[in-house]
């Protein structure tokens, strides 16, 4: 049997008006999220696996919380106060989301729970992965009237580095569409960011920033995500799709929307808000095959897409980059809302 630790993996529902989740211990993880579509329909719109074991490692990240630093660090290593910091690397000489057994692969105790919400708590001890001080860190869920809420909280005993964000693979035309082939191509997506942060062969950012114009990367119109997924573009090459970084117009810190999904099909609409300066864009590119999905069969490669509000990646080596520095005597704090609503039309779902 695949283990991470001896503990069972429980789950906890949670549900409000039309909206219903299912949460689990491993990974304080959201395994599903039911929406209604335009004919009042729920389906579940989140990828995870049929079988609880199987979200043990090796890591997939479906549904859960990312951390101690999501996304990359250069060379697993960064420098704080003049000391640097070595920590694991799991992808090549990288560290994403923070190295091998992340907060994804880490139980979380439930501390509180109502019809509507859930709270989990994990204590990271110092050292773990190579990252300094003992980081104590809680995920609050609440099913609210138009969908999710989920606040994201962490201190810490020593200066160190944070960055927290959610990995849910999304298909609004739902979980079991992406279980038979179907892919979020057909989707339509806006991203309100002029640049992104390129990336290298590693996807490790190179520290320049791009504009997006005349580019597949300019979402700041609503766009077909499988209309330049493909084009003949180097960036693109780098991440087989989309990986990549957008860098959000809107100055960071109040919650504000930093993208909106729509499926023709279903109707359903996505606006995500978050008051972080960056937002990855994962287009799935990685997803075929693996272990049985929640409807019972395995996803083809671009099955769900990953939207992740966060400081940029490999921050801690770029001081040109928003901080990730966290203090002790300070509060970490990312509020990430989920919010549906159902369109007719393109022009309903994105203003005319």
């Amino acid at each position: 049997m695949k283990t991470v630790a001896g503990d069972p993996i429980e789950t906890v529902a949670i549900a409000r008006g039309p909206y219903r989740a299912e949460l689990i211990t491993l990974g304080a993880a959201l395994r599903r999220l039911e929406v209604p579509d335009r004919h009042g329909t729920p389906a579940n719109v989140v990828l995870g696996f049929a079988d609880l074991e199987d979200y043990r490692g090796p890591p997939r990240f479906h549904g859960a919380v990312t951390g101690r630093y999501a996304n990359r660090i250069a060379g697993a290593r960064f420098t704080l106060d003049g000391a640097e910091h070595r920590i694991a690397a799991n992808d090549g000489a990288n560290s994403l989301h923070a190295g091998p057994l992340g907060l994804d692969q880490q139980f979380w105790e439930v501390v509180a729970r109502s019809e509507a919400s859930a709270s989990f708590r994990h204590v990271s001890p110092a050292g773990h992965n190579g990252f300094p001080g003992r980081l104590t860190v809680e995920a609050h869920y609440a099913i609210e009237a138009d969908g999710l809420g989920l606040r994201l909280t962490a201190f810490t005993d020593a200066p160190t580095v944070v960055n927290l964000t959610h990995h849910a693979y999304f298909n609004l035309a739902g979980e079991a569409s992406g279980a038979s082939g179907a892919t979020i191509l057909d989707h339509l997506l806006r991203i309100p960011a002029s640049r992104t942060t390129p990336i290298d062969a590693g996807l490790i950012p190179t520290g320049m920033l791009a504009d997006v114009a005349g580019t597949p990367f300019d979402f700041r119109m609503p766009r077909r995500i499988g209309t330049g997924i493909d084009a003949d573009d180097e960036q693109l090459r780098h991440g087989q799709g989309y990986d990549h970084n957008f860098v959000i117009d809107a100055a960071s810190g109040a919650l504000r929307r930093v993208a909106t999904l729509f499926d023709p099909g279903s109707g359903r609409v996505l606006d995500l808000h978050s008051g972080e300066p960056g937002l990855q864009f994962y287009s799935g590119n990685h997803l075929a095959g693996g272990a049985p999905g929640t409807s019972g069969q395995a996803y083809a490669a671009r099955a769900g897409l990953c939207l992740e509000p966060q400081k940029f990646p490999d921050s801690p080596n770029r001081p040109d980059f928003p901080s990730a520095r966290l203090d002790p005597g300070a509060l970490y704090r990312h509020d990430i809302a989920f919010r549906f609503r159902t369109a007719n039309t393109r022009d309903e779902a994105f203003g005319a």
